[in-house]
């Protein structure tokens, strides 16, 4: 409990990304590459399908980031492989240090440390010539590990927060999946209507029409 529990068709969704894509990343590079790397295995079979935790999810979220970037996934698996090592967790990419560090040029990933900028593809080697890749939409524990994800940005109320409805997205402050409210709205119910019934403000119901469209 509180792992949340994600599967391939449902990270598309969310992150809005071809299941073809999470599917690779998934069996791959997760499992394959760096399965083999750890001798690990970072899915597990769910109903005849496969699912992966948060802190996984987060990092296909930040796989994505790169992908958008032009950055190659061998030398993002470069980068995981070396974070793995300098920050002793299986999650790298899911930690706030390395996620206020990381840059890219749109080949490599850089991460900024104490000593300065370095290319994480084993050289270690010192550049200056970077762009900062991104902004995440994260919420972090007393661990520094990605504990809730806001996929249309904080200004927007859907939530993905593994300790509730098993990290299905759902509507900030509330225990309700967007899904529901789109499914009143489809049957004819007017916005206002539907936030009365679920105390709802109209901007939280607008949101989930919004996240609901899109995905």
């Amino acid at each position: 409990m509180g792992l949340g529990i994600y599967t391939a068709s449902e990270i598309a969704q969310i992150l809005r990304v071809p299941y073809r894509k999470v599917y690779t990343w998934m069996n791959k590079y997760w499992d394959g590459k760096l399965g083999e790397e750890y001798d690990t295995k970072y899915s597990w079979q769910m109903h005849g399908t496969r699912a992966v935790s948060f802190h996984t999810f987060i990092e296909f979220y930040i796989m994505m980031r790169f992908s958008e970037a032009g950055v190659p996934p061998r030398n993002v698996l470069k980068a995981h492989s070396e974070l793995v090592q300098m920050y002793n967790t299986a999650f790298p990419f899911a930690l706030k240090e390395v996620l206020m560090g990381i840059h890219s040029d749109g080949k490599q990933i850089y991460l900024r440390t104490k000593k300065g900028i370095i290319e994480l593809n084993g050289t270690k080697q010192f550049n200056l010539e970077i762009i900062q890749l991104f902004f995440v939409n994260l919420e972090f524990d007393k661990d520094n590990l990605a504990s809730r994800f806001w996929p249309m940005g904080k200004n927007k109320s859907i939530l993905v927060d593994p300790k509730r409805r098993f990290g299905h997205p759902i509507i900030d402050g509330k225990n309700i999946e967007p899904g529901i409210i789109q499914n009143h709205y489809k049957a004819g119910d007017p916005v206002k209507y539907i936030a009365h019934v679920y105390q709802l403000s109209e901007e939280e119901v607008n949101h989930a029409l919004e996240y609901c469209s899109a995905a």
